[in-house]
Parts: structure tokens; sequence; C-alpha cells
């Protein structure tokens, strides 16, 4: 049976649900009763999503029919389910406890991660202690991160998520954590902006060592090192000198020991990782947890690491999707997808501190599934995931809400807080200043569903030539997450959920949501193009002969070769 055969009953479902508007649907107490889930003080509600209890019911039936039990058996056991690289995907055993056992290649997994934990802990204790030093005896307070993708993005997101927790800020005080991303050299002037190279530590995430982008980006903060050096007189007069200063001054999370020590880094500053952590989820492995020990201590992201933990466990023992949050989350999101066909998703928190987790989810939800052949490398012919974008309340209010209201469809996903990092308190203002971002998180899904009626703003004496200027449709789905606090513990378990909801989504679909073969071609043709400048370094006219561009790319080359 197909996977759009599978889906029948659950189109046809929809097709009559369809002629119910959400309003209605919400004035169900019954129904609301049955959508909304609980687990360990995480409150998902569903009640604003165009469902009921029996779309509950047809969405488990789909569920098992696909094979998501099994799936999510294979991913936790070890078994290799990312099939065109031959490899396990097991991020659950970055934050499995000591003592479990996920075996793989006849190695149990949980031990060696341990091992690094163990030594990730040591180290980010000497360097918080001043035990390890600079080259010049100076403690080492700044952490710049070179890394790109899911070796940066999931790492400030959780920084930018925790930093101004009261526990964080006294933790990290006198610290800065940086990030180097783009190989734009402007981003590079800002990561080392008015920072003491006597105090500053470099960490290179690279994997293999060889990323273009990292690896170029490390040779210029290498250079940095030199050249701010030699301006306080220490001058490096020969290679072993020059890596003497880079292994003060720099460590780095990768396998490849023969390039770090070539590039002058010693093995007990190389902490490893293993083919079977996708870089969307390294934050887990020392990619990320060694840069925030460092900011924050490692007991405090341990807490983290627990968080997630809580959702795995909770995630490996359903038998249902009733009560089971990324099950729900998941089936949800397929719903809308592919059921519905809506092709974007919101992803709206209520929290500033969440400012860089929306470009986190784009990359774990677009990279992942953002495929169009299926497991067995068939086209489908249905389409996966969809467009997530999502910018903090209220400030997404004033920019893009106005699209979700009254232009498309947009399903949406809020996430708030029961208590804020940094409370305010005004004397004389009705409400405090959190409360006041809390009536919009409640506000919103209730406008979203159920719109504003031609009927009610007669009733209101609106003109008529304003009147459908001012009507609001309603009948857009949205769910709604609700935590005590943001927190680490919190934090692991936000971003468990959705790293979850990506990959049962991808079950849904038969797909592999853990290779990424769409950025390979991008790369491949970029070597060309920088052949292509090395050969024009003195040259303010362009030469195409040997070269294989089409005559428009050839056209924009001129230019840039012109005037750069």
């Amino acid at each position: 049976m197909s996977r759009k055969e599978l889906w029948a009953n659950l189109q046809k479902h929809d097709a009559e649900l369809s002629k119910t508007h959400l309003r209605d649907l919400l004035a169900d107490k019954e129904r609301n009763k049955h959508l909304i889930f609980e687990h360990d003080n995480i409150v998902l509600d569903l009640t604003h999503e165009k469902i009921t209890d029996q779309t509950l019911n047809l969405l488990e039936e789909v569920a098992v029919k696909s094979g998501v039990y099994e799936g999510v058996k294979k991913m936790f056991s070890g078994e290799k389910i990312n099939t065109t690289e031959g490899r396990a995907v097991l991020h659950v055993a970055l934050r499995a406890q000591k003592g479990e056992k996920i075996v793989t290649d006849g190695k149990n997994v949980v031990e060696e991660v341990h091992e690094t934990l163990h030594r990730i802990e040591n180290f980010s204790n000497q360097i918080r202690s001043g035990h390890l030093k600079g080259k010049t005896g100076r403690t080492l307070k700044n952490v710049v991160v070179i890394g790109i993708g899911g070796s940066y993005l999931s790492i400030e997101f959780v920084y930018e998520a925790l930093r101004s927790h009261p526990e964080a800020v006294a933790r990290a005080q006198d610290r800065k954590l940086r990030f180097l991303a783009n190989v734009d050299p402007i981003d590079f002037s800002r990561a080392t902006e008015g920072l003491c190279v006597e105090e500053t530590l470099f960490i290179i995430n690279s994997k293999t060592f060889t990323t273009a982008e990292t690896m170029l980006n490390a040779r210029t903060c290498r250079n940095w090192l030199i050249e701010q050096y030699k301006l306080k007189g220490v001058v490096c007069k020969n290679e072993d000198e020059i890596k003497d200063l880079v292994n003060h001054h720099m460590c780095a999370a990768s396998t490849n020991l023969t390039d770090t020590s070539k590039f002058g880094i010693s093995a007990e500053k190389v902490f490893g990782f293993w083919d079977w952590v996708g870089g969307r989820y390294s934050v887990w492995s020392a990619v990320g947890i060694l840069p925030l020990s460092i900011q924050f201590g490692y007991d405090y992201m341990d807490r983290f690491l627990k968080g997630a933990h809580n959702i795995d466990t909770h995630l490996a023992k359903a038998t249902s999707i009733k009560g089971n949050l990324p099950l729900l989350l998941a089936l949800v999101g397929f719903y809308n997808t592919s059921i519905k066909n809506l092709n974007a998703r919101a992803i709206l928190p209520y929290c500033q501190a969440l400012c860089k987790f929306v470009p986190h989810v784009q990359q774990l939800d677009m990279e992942s599934n953002g495929k169009r052949v299926n497991l067995a490398g068939q086209t489908l012919d249905y389409e996966c995931t969809v467009v997530n974008f999502g910018e903090p309340g209220t400030n997404g209010q004033h920019s893009f809400y106005q699209l979700l209201h009254q232009g498309r469809i947009v399903p949406c996903e809020f996430i708030g807080f029961c208590r804020s990092q940094r409370p305010v308190v005004l004397a004389g203002e009705p409400v405090t200043s959190h409360e006041e971002l809390m009536s919009n998180f409640f506000s919103q899904p209730d406008a979203l569903a159920c719109g504003k009626t031609i009927e009610e703003l007669k009733a209101e004496k609106v003109p008529e030539n304003l009147q459908n200027h001012k009507y609001f449709p309603g009948d857009r789905p949205s769910l709604s997450l609700l935590f005590t606090e943001l927190n680490p513990y919190t934090a692991g378990q936000l971003l468990a959920l959705y790293e979850h909801r990506t990959a049962i989504e991808g079950f849904l679909w038969d797909i592999n949501s853990f290779d990424q073969w769409g950025v390979e071609l991008g790369k491949v043709l970029a070597k060309q193009v920088r052949t292509f400048f090395q050969n024009h370094q003195d040259k303010s006219t362009a030469d195409f002969s040997g070269t294989k561009f089409n005559s428009a790319t050839e056209a924009l080359l001129s230019k840039f070769v012109q005037h750069k």
C-alpha cells in the first residue's frame, strides 16, 4: 500500500471536518478536554488545531501502518537507519545516563560518550578556574566557536536561551562567548572585535577538519593570534613556536587527530565525536557541550542533557500517540502538511531568549526533511516538510502577523513560559511586563482560530466600506506549548521535542531524515569558482578559457573581477 493510500481515511475525514469552523470546534468543551496534554509540567494544547479526537485516532492508525513505532525503536537501538550513509542515528546516546546501554557496531556507545563528557568536564573546569592559561599566563575568558551549520546554529540557540537565566549570568561573569560561522570577513571582524588575544580561546568545530568555510576561518584566526601577539612583542620565529602559541589558544571538536596535530593542537585538546552524530544534532556532543560548559560550567550543562533525556525516555516508552508530546507534535505537523496541504509553519516563541531557536529549527527540519525521494530512492508523489519561519513575540506581531491573520493560512506554534528569566514589576502598572507578553501569547491563537465576522463588525458600527478590510476569516490552526520557565533542563526538553518531531515526520513520509545530499552540489560548483579566482588574483579582466561556466555566470563573474 502506498503512503497516499494509507492517508485516504484521513483525507476523507479532513474533507468533512473542513466544513466546520474552528470557532465552532472550540465551543465544544468535551472536544477541548481531550486535546490538552501534559508531561513533566509541559502543556501541549492542540485545541486550536483543526482536529478532533477522531482525527487523533486516524493519525494513530497512520502512525502504526507507517512503522513509526518501529522507526523510533530502531533509532534508539542503534540500528543504521541512515541507509544512504550506512550510519546509526544516535543523538539520544549523547544524553543517555551513565550506566545505560546502546550498542552499535558491537560497542556500548554510552560508555564512550561519558568518557568524552568526563574529559570535557575536566577541561572546562581547568579553563574556568584559570589552571589552563593563555601563552602569557592570562586567564582565558573569551571563547570564539568556529563552525558552521549545526556546529554553530544549535550552540548559539542554547547560549541565547540561557545567557539571561540568573544562575547563568552569575556563572558566566566576565566571560564572553562568540561565534564565527560565515566565511564573510565581516563575521571574523565582529567575532574578534575588542577581544584581548591573551585571554581568547578558539574552538574549531569540524568533524573531518576539512570543512572549507570553517577551516579558512580557523586559519584566519590562527593568523590573528600570530599578528596580535607580534604587536605585544611576542614573535613566533619558527613553526614550533607557532604551534606552541596555537596550542595555548586553540582546541577542537574533531575526529581528525592527524590534521589537528599539524595545525598545532595537541591531542589532549581535541574532543572527538562519532559518525552517528549528524551536524544538526551535534550540540549534545563536544561541539556544543564544550564551549557551553566553559561559559556556564559543566554541571549546569548536564541539566540540559538531562532535560533532553527526559523527552527521549518519554518517547521511547510510547505505545500510543495519546499523551506523547513528540508523537503528537509530529502527527499534527504531518496532518497540516500532507493532508491539509499547508506548506509553511510559523514558530512563535513568546520569549526573547529563544531568538535563535527558529534559525536552528529551520536547519533541523528543512535540511532533514526537505527530500524528493523515499528510502528506496523512488520519486515522491507528495511534498515533504514546510518552510519554517518565525520571530519572538511580540516583535513578530508587528512584522508578519498580518499575513497570518488575513493572508495565506500558515499553521502556528506558540511557545511560552509561566515565569520570566528576568521579571520586571513597575509600580502603578496594571500588569507586569511578562504578563503583558503572555496576554498576547494567549490571545493570538483565539484570534487566528475565531477571527472576526462581518456581523460583529456591523454590531460595532464599522462603516460598510471598511468592513471587508477589518474582516478576519479565522479558521487558522495553531498549537501552544507552555513551560514553567526557561532553564537548562527545559531548553533540553524543548530541543529534544523538535528533534523527535522531525524524525517522526520522516518516518511518516518514508524518507531518510538523516542525510543531506542537497547541500553538496553547491559546494562542488564553488570549487570551480574558487579555482577561477585563484587564476585571477592580479587580473582585472576575466579569462574564461578552460572553464565551463554558462554565459550568464560569466557575465556576473566579469563584473566581479572588474570591480573587486
